[in-house]
């Protein structure tokens, strides 16, 4: 699973100022994973995280 199995477009937070320092999501299509980024430098490969780890941390953000 890369980041180049994304569906969808890349999204940031409605909270983002727009300025370039951001991070982006995609949702991945095996496993409902999440491709994540950093805008600031859009080369380096994005992180994938599967879809457990991905709730669990949605899910302590927020408890």
């Amino acid at each position: 699973m890369t980041a180049r199995d994304c569906i969808g477009p890349w999204r940031r937070s409605s909270y983002s100022a727009g300025n370039g320092n951001c991070v982006e999501v995609a949702v991945l299509t095996a496993g409902g994973g999440i491709a994540v980024r950093d805008t600031k430098d859009r080369t380096v490969p994005a992180a994938v995280i599967p879809a457990p780890a991905w709730t669990a941390f949605l899910t302590h953000l927020k408890g």
